[in-house]
């Protein structure tokens, strides 16, 4: 008996580890197979890509395309034909209805000292006004914050103030530089405007001491029409040359022009198209970018880039004969830049049709060398740092908590999970609003290591989340 229970006790102790073999062995499994279905992704991206022919046409055939612009109906119309010629289970338009915004005649500055003039770089920020017809000339006030303009108060009276605090160099990451110094661009004349100031320019927002001024987004809230007074960016060349000119010559006077308008709101659309899931069709995985650019440049880097990577997401999934088991859709949103209106209509009809999205990223930092993802969301923390190994032989060494991207901020919610593709920042504020900002600068190999990297993930995710 007592050899019976030891012969049963060492066949349960065996059995019990070869139970366990299996599990291990799948865990193994499972990996080798994440592994090499990545590796197809990125070879396919990199030895059969498309991203950059297709953003060769989007920047040098299209161009800028700020929202209700004839070239952003353009991009709409592109983004719509190319996602059928791919095959695409569905394709759509999202109609929405977004701010038109139209630069006009180029814009003038100079100001004088001792008889001499000294041109300045500018561009009229998005949403401002226009000078009048013959222009402002004044005094200039610089100041380095909002809250330095707002203690001058009366003191800024028939005045031109200067906002003219730089990008702090020491970030290593420079959208913190960029998020430490662009309020004085959306906000400069509106907490300025009551003090009866003639106009506010701005230094540009960028690293680089350059002559091109960069252009973005200033908004005026509520303030009464008689205080919205014109706004503009100059270089930075220029605001140095302006600052040191203005301590020899504190009573120098500023001339600027330009005659920017706002029309009334222009019908557009979000472009979407979709793989319908396998397992969980009515669940969906959202990867998209920005169609609208800023008017100055082709729009390559922001968001161009974003686009092609988007489409090329789903398109590297149909090459390699990946079926997703939740829907994963491709959304070229319109309209980021100067009011976020399609990424709150995609939200808003999401949730009207009782869409249950459990996850979408972004790709709105340019198309530079890949570092990894950010991700906002409290669930499966341990999952996607998880992923770091597999991610890691291909450069993408981040996955940390962050910002998931403007456009996919409203699909917010407990139970969906935001990723922000997170290429190298570097040089991203060379050319972001600029006119540098053009298919030139994009590397090719870059841009599809992007694509892949962001089809890696989407892989993962659709294997993965529930």
């Amino acid at each position: 008996m007592k050899n019976t229970i030891l012969a049963i006790g060492i066949l349960i102790a065996l059995t019990s580890c070869n139970q366990n073999l299996p599990v291990k062995n799948l865990e193994t499994s499972v990996n080798k197979i994440d592994s090499t279905t990545i590796k197809q992704l990125f070879t396919s991206s990199l030895t059969n890509g498309q991203s950059y022919q297709w953003l060769n046409v989007l920047s040098n055939e299209i161009g800028g395309r700020l929202s209700g612009s004839p070239e952003a109906q353009q991009a709409v119309e592109w983004g719509e034909k190319l996602m059928k010629e791919q095959g695409f289970d569905k394709v759509w338009l999202q109609p929405v209805m977004v701010p038109h915004w139209v630069r006009g005649e180029k814009e003038e500055a100079y100001f004088m000292v001792n008889n001499t003039k000294f041109n300045v770089p500018i561009c009229a920020l998005g949403g401002s006004t226009a000078t009048p017809n013959e222009g402002i000339t004044g005094e200039v006030v610089e100041v380095k914050s909002l809250e330095e303009a707002e203690a001058l108060g009366e003191k800024l009276r028939g005045k031109i103030v200067f906002f003219n605090r730089p990008f702090d160099d020491a970030f290593i990451e420079t959208f913190y530089a960029y998020g430490g110094c662009v309020d004085q661009r959306g906000g400069g004349a509106r907490v300025t405007g009551k003090f009866g100031v003639l106009g506010a320019i701005v230094r540009s927002m960028t690293h680089s001491i350059d002559d091109y001024p960069h252009t973005g987004a200033m908004n005026y809230g509520d303030i009464p029409e008689n205080e919205k007074v014109p706004t503009a960016a100059i270089s930075t060349k220029a605001a140095n040359l302006l600052s040191k000119n203005l301590k020899e010559n504190p009573s120098l006077k500023f001339y600027f022009k330009q005659s920017c308008k706002t029309l009334p709101d222009a019908a557009s659309f979000n472009v979407i198209g979709e793989l319908t899931g396998s397992e969980f069709p009515e669940k969906y995985i959202t990867v998209g970018g920005h169609l609208d650019s800023w008017d100055l440049g082709d729009g390559a880097h922001d968001d161009g880039a974003g686009i092609v990577q988007s489409i090329e997401v789903l398109r590297l999934l149909k090459l390699n004969n990946i079926k997703p088991k939740h829907t994963i859709r491709a959304v070229l949103f319109m309209n980021e830049e100067n009011g976020l209106r399609g990424g709150k209509k995609y939200a808003e009809e999401a949730k009207k049709n009782n869409e249950i999205h459990i996850a979408a990223l972004e790709s709105d930092s340019g198309g530079f060398t890949p570092r990894g993802f950010s991700f906002d969301s409290e669930l499966n923390y341990e999952l996607f740092s998880s992923w770091k190994a597999l991610l890691a032989p291909y450069g993408l060494h981040d996955m940390d908590k962050g910002h998931g991207g403007a456009d996919i901020g409203p699909l917010k919610s407990d139970s969906i999970a935001l990723f922000g593709f997170r290429p190298d920042s570097q040089r991203y504020f060379d050319y972001h609003h600029a006119a540098t900002d053009t298919f030139d600068k994009v590397n090719k190999r870059e841009l599809e290591l992007g694509a892949a990297s962001m089809a890696s993930l989407v892989y993962l995710l659709d294997n993965y989340l529930k």
